[in-house]
């Protein structure tokens, strides 16, 4: 008997569950090989074939009695147990009690923080690059050194000048000497008077060749001290566009300086709002890093042509030169407000929920929230102008409006809730405590 079979026959004996003991003993397998010397492993292969053909009928049956079994203690447990409460949920959210206030209408611009006067700097002459004294960055002061040209071939060129001035003199001098002696040689009537003035002619001719001498001398010397560039003016270096080493051009840009004082802020109006912004007194300029200090602000020009990369027309706003924490390249908003003749209601970007195609807000009545259409009538910065849909006095979900669902039980949070319960005796101040607070201030 292999091996194979014989774990077979082990595993059918296992499947049925039937002692291998009592097979032993049994005299229908045991009797035929009473006097075998391998008595078990023989008794062990002839019961194979009985076990082959029971073994599916036996394991069936056991199988089928064990399943009946639990299905019954399953439906003995479930007649058992307590049904389960279903515990309904409370969303947390955050709520504001929405006033009408008669708001001002702003159109808001994003811009960049810029010196009104920015010199782009170069030098008179042209040569080579040899040193350069400032990074961007660096405070400068009127007259002192920002980068440095080759001088040697200026020097040289003004030694040229030098001599030549100095040989012009010398002219000269022989010139006037010989003036000097047909003068008197003239008063003692020893020369004709056309000779006198042939030498006054010459002394003239040595004179203007001194003076031109000298007029190109001092150029020389002019030229020479252009190998260092200087800064005319007090200033913040806000770019560098050449670097030691690099042969420029007279005339030629290699440093930008902005000057102190005076800041303005750039920024780009769509081509439909020009003429109405133009009109607009009431400007205000607040700065990313600082969006509660408001700073007045004044058109000072608008560009006559659109850009033709962004297609909008170029604004710059000027503000006071001695407004707090504003530095060159910071981030900007300039908003336009005019006053509005009829009262409205201002919400926050937050409260806002997109509802297939309709805008709507959450509005809590009695703890739980439905869902109600709004008409949505302009942005101020980071709030909206609602025209209709809502009432003053009505309770809004500002934030945590995109896990509602209409009829949710809500409780609102921290001092949300006092506002929310708060009555509406001041609508100016439930507006600033609301959405005035949203933008920064920016709205009155």
């Amino acid at each position: 008997m292999t091996k194979k079979s014989y774990a077979t026959t082990i595993d059918l004996l296992i499947i049925t569950n039937y002692p291998v003991s009592n097979i032993l003993k049994d005299s229908k397998y045991r009797k035929p090989f009473s006097n075998s010397p391998n008595t078990k492993g023989k008794i062990v292969a002839a019961l194979t074939n009985d076990l082959q053909l029971n073994s599916a009928r036996v394991t069936f049956s056991r199988f089928g009695r064990l399943a009946a079994g639990t299905c019954t203690a399953l439906v003995l447990l479930a007649s058992c147990s307590k049904p389960v409460e279903k515990v309904e949920e409370v969303r947390p959210v955050r709520a504001m009690r929405v006033a009408a206030d008669n708001m001002d209408m702003i159109a808001e611009f994003s811009g960049d923080v810029r010196a009104r006067y920015e010199s782009r700097l170069g030098f008179r002459v042209g040569g080579k690059i040899i040193s350069r004294k400032v990074d961007i960055g660096s405070t400068v002061k009127r007259g002192q050194v920002l980068m440095q040209l080759d001088p040697q071939d200026l020097k040289l060129a003004q030694a040229q000048a030098n001599a030549g001035m100095k040989a012009a003199e010398s002219n000269r001098d022989l010139a006037k000497a010989e003036l000097k002696r047909y003068q008197d040689l003239r008063e003692k009537n020893f020369v004709s008077q056309a000779v006198l003035d042939s030498k006054e002619t010459a002394f003239k001719a040595a004179q203007a060749s001194y003076d031109q001498a000298l007029a190109g001398y001092r150029n020389q010397s002019n030229q020479a001290g252009y190998t260092s560039l200087i800064a005319d003016v007090d200033g913040v270096v806000t770019g560098i566009d050449a670097e030691t080493g690099q042969v420029v051009a007279a005339g030629a840009p290699v440093v930008r300086v902005a000057q102190m004082g005076e800041k303005e802020i750039a920024i780009g109006i769509p081509e439909d709002k020009v003429d109405t912004l133009r009109k607009v007194n009431d400007v205000r300029v607040r700065v990313w890093a600082r969006p509660d200090q408001i700073i007045p602000g004044k058109v000072r020009e608008i560009s006559p042509v659109a850009d033709p990369s962004t297609r909008t027309y170029t604004a710059k706003v000027s503000i006071p030169s001695d407004a707090v924490g504003v530095k060159l390249g910071m981030t900007a908003y300039v908003a336009f407000a005019e006053k509005s003749a009829n009262a409205g209601i201002k919400l926050p970007l937050t409260a806002l929920h997109q509802d297939k195609s309709a805008t709507a807000v959450w509005v809590v009545e009695n703890g739980t929230v439905k869902l109600v259409p709004v008409q949505v009538a302009g942005n101020i910065g980071n709030e909206i102008l609602v025209a209709g849909g809502v009432a003053p006095g009505q309770t809004i979900v500002t934030a945590g409006v995109n896990l509602l669902q209409p009829g949710q039980k809500v409780k609102i949070l921290g001092d949300d809730l006092a506002l929310a319960e708060k009555p509406n005796t001041n609508p100016a101040s439930a507006t600033g405590n609301g959405a005035g607070h949203a933008n920064g201030g920016v709205a009155k």
